[in-house]
């Protein structure tokens, strides 16, 4: 599978964000490639971001840098951090970054997330 942006490493994490829970790359709803981060779109795709509706969260849309597996959207967004199927971590400062990737409103998100204030 080929993972845009600016890689560091293998497990997914670019020059933007590579702490070691940094291990996931998201597929952009706007083009259906998979990207490092958002600043990794935002830099070399040449086109803007588009979130993914609430409608369309059942999408395979995340990949765990450790695994390998595809998650749904809404797989990770109930995963509580942790990939389900590796039981690695995953950054969980990566909610202030959910209003750029997906539907943000009270009803969207799962429990306990608030959406970004503008």
């Amino acid at each position: 599978m080929t993972i845009k942006g600016k890689p560091i490493d293998e497990f997914t994490r670019c020059v933007h964000y590579h702490s070691e829970l940094d291990v996931m790359a998201i597929k952009f709803k706007c083009c259906g490639e998979f990207y490092r981060c958002f600043d990794c779109h935002a830099e070399t795709a040449g086109h803007p971001a588009e979130v993914w509706p609430r409608e369309s969260w059942k999408e395979k849309a995340i990949l765990c840098g450790r695994c390998q597996h595809i998650l749904s959207i809404q797989q990770c967004l109930d995963c509580e951090d942790k990939c389900p199927f590796c039981g690695g971590d995953f950054n969980p400062r990566c909610s202030n970054h959910y209003h750029l990737y997906f539907e943000q409103n009270e009803e969207a998100l799962p429990a306990g997330k608030a959406p970004e204030k503008k």
